[in-house]
């Protein structure tokens, strides 16, 4: 049995709340809670936006541990992101395994889209 059940949230370090909530919502598409105003879901993963510079912290963003954003089709799903204003680094990337699109949020957090194409 292992010591580690679940993954309770991911942090997401902002220095605009309100504009990392819209960047997750509007333009992600990520499903707002009912409850908290700055926690949004993919899945069961629960997105966990904060301010660390409210709570005398450093801001600095996320780098080098992207959430990978499963999708059904990475292609597709980028060009639809890309509509809304979203910038992709580099093109797709093919491992063999998967395919993979990195970006940032406004804050400079890393993130891909994700698909597992092979068993």
């Amino acid at each position: 049995m292992s010591v580690i059940e679940r993954v309770d949230f991911i942090g997401i370090p902002s220095r605009d709340a309100e504009r990392s909530r819209t960047f997750y919502v509007e333009q992600l598409g990520l499903r707002p809670d009912d409850k908290a105003r700055f926690e949004v879901w993919a899945g069961d993963t629960c997105f966990g936006i904060w301010e660390p510079e409210q709570m005398g912290m450093e801001f600095a963003p996320q780098k080098n541990a992207h959430p990978a954003l499963h999708v059904d089709d990475v292609a597709k799903r980028r060009a639809e992101l890309e509509a809304k204003g979203v910038e992709f680094d580099g093109d797709i990337l093919d491992t063999g395994v998967c395919h993979m699109a990195f970006f940032t949020d406004p804050d400079g957090n890393d993130l891909m889209l994700h698909r597992r194409y092979a068993r």
